[in-house]
């Protein structure tokens, strides 16, 4: 059995020159639905999934109404072969009932992969870069160590508060906590029971 799946991205756009190419291949169910490729749940697609069974053959009339990226084209035919449903894409007379289709498959998979490697080797080769111009990853710190050592000093001197530590550092309790090595202070802000007063 064929299975349509027919996909517009705008509600202006029209659904009929698709369903029409797939109700001309032979589709016998055709799951329709207007939403944008980016959207973590396309329910029709789902349905159209959940219909198919072992032996039938999921139809759409172009590849990008499918999948939004090799990767993702790749990873929802893949499910289908895995569970003995062909995939069939009418533009580009792709069939992975075939051996030739199924060729092309396992060709777009290992240049998926091979991209994710590049990237992979790209994103280190950066890192070290970084590292050795003396960068690191992560977030920047939010005090200097000069700032830090203000932040103890002002703290130890006891003639402010730490709410008014914080607003001349331009920080919050819990990070001028973290800079103190105040726990103690960070856990009973935390309980909501306030600040300890400065000693």
């Amino acid at each position: 059995m064929r299975i349509g799946y027919a996909r517009v991205s705008r509600q202006d756009q029209k659904l009929e020159p698709q369903r029409d190419a797939l109700l001309a291949d032979g589709c016998e169910r055709v799951f329709e639905e207007k939403i944008s490729s980016r959207e973590a749940e396309r329910g029709a697609l789902r349905e159209a999934f959940d219909w198919c069974r072992e032996g039938d053959v999921l139809v759409v009339a172009r590849l990008d109404r499918l999948g939004r990226s090799l990767r993702e084209l790749i990873d929802l035919v893949g499910e289908l072969e895995g569970r003995g449903v062909g995939f069939r894409s009418l533009k580009e007379s792709l069939d992975t009932t075939t051996a030739g289709g199924r060729l092309i498959f396992h060709v777009f998979g290992a240049l998926a992969e091979f991209e994710r490697e590049i990237i992979r080797e790209r994103t280190m080769a950066g890192l070290e870069s970084a590292r050795a111009r003396g960068r690191h990853g992560g977030r920047p710190r939010a005090l200097d160590e000069n700032r830090a050592k203000l932040a103890r000093r002002l703290k130890s001197e006891g003639e402010h508060s730490v709410e008014e530590i914080c607003s001349m550092l331009g920080v919050g309790r819990s990070t001028l906590y973290r800079y103190l090595g105040d726990n103690d202070g960070a856990g009973a802000e935390e309980r909501g029971g306030g600040s300890p007063e400065p000693s």
